[in-house]
């Protein structure tokens, strides 16, 4: 690890600790050379799939624009950022989990319609309005019917 003071490569790990739930690594470093402190974190690099889109371009996996797309159905409705947090961390362990290096956007999408039913009704209605494309009311009633019966 380079010095950010000085640019030297000479550093010494003071104190480490975990952070995040054991998710990151909180290093507390010495430059040997101008003696600054810093502090480094460091996280495991977990390759997620490509996904494939619909018109068969592929993409890398967007974390943000996931967290963008979530934001956006739960907009004014009672949901905790920890809550979004965790849905998008489980979205991310199934992608993971299926040990594809290519996935299709409909698993991503469905895999967020599970987590906002699971959230708030109300935003995977909105979700799912959008994601499936309903054409007329009817299609929103269906939908609601389907949540009521718990299919």
């Amino acid at each position: 690890m380079h010095c950010p003071f000085c640019n030297a490569d000479d550093t010494k790990v003071i104190d480490s600790r975990l952070v995040a739930d054991g998710a990151q690594v909180r290093r507390r470093r010495e430059c040997q050379a101008c003696n600054e402190r810093f502090t480094t974190y460091e996280t495991a690099e977990l390759v997620m799939p490509r996904i494939v889109k619909r018109d068969g371009t592929r993409v890398p996996f967007d974390e943000e624009k996931l967290r963008a797309s979530i934001q956006l159905a739960i907009q004014k409705r009672p949901v905790s950022v920890e809550q979004v947090e965790a849905a998008i961390s489980h979205i991310g362990a199934r992608l993971r989990a299926t040990g594809e290096r290519e996935v299709a956007s409909s698993v991503v999408g469905e895999a967020v319609m599970a987590e906002l039913r699971k959230l708030d009704e109300v935003a995977y209605v909105r979700f799912a309005s959008v994601y499936r494309n309903f054409k007329d009311i009817n299609e929103f009633r269906q939908e609601v019917e389907r949540l009521e019966k718990g299919t």
